[in-house]
């Protein structure tokens, strides 16, 4: 069993940064590929980035210049760095691992709220 906790959430004005993270318990961590999905009200949940086992990095075009996926092996933790909020950024994030078709664990979620 995998548990994913994400944080970092909160209130941002326009243009400004938030940094997310997801600890992930459990040993799969370093064999899986993380993603970020974010929902908005009202909005389907959406693939914001990835990153593989091997830290090849995928952007949905909406992210791609402002967010930064990254991972720490080490520490269990992937992270998302999202430079030049808009608020069309304002959504609840979450962070989902996947390893093979076997394993696919999702976080709670953190809200982000970037205000105009």
């Amino acid at each position: 069993q995998v548990q994913l906790v994400e944080s970092g959430g909160g209130l941002v004005q326009a243009g400004g940064s938030l940094r997310l993270s997801c600890a992930a318990s459990g040993s799969i961590f370093r064999f899986s590929t993380l993603y970020w999905y974010r929902q908005a009200p009202g909005k389907q949940r959406e693939l914001v980035a990835s990153i593989t086992s091997g830290s090849s990095t995928d952007y949905a075009d909406s992210a791609k210049g402002r967010f930064t996926i990254s991972r720490d092996n080490a520490k269990n933790t992937v992270y998302l760095q999202m430079n030049s909020l808009k608020p069309e950024d304002t959504a609840v994030y979450y962070c989902n691992l996947k390893l093979r078709f076997i394993y696919d664990y999702w976080g709670q979620g953190t809200q982000v709220t970037v205000s105009s």
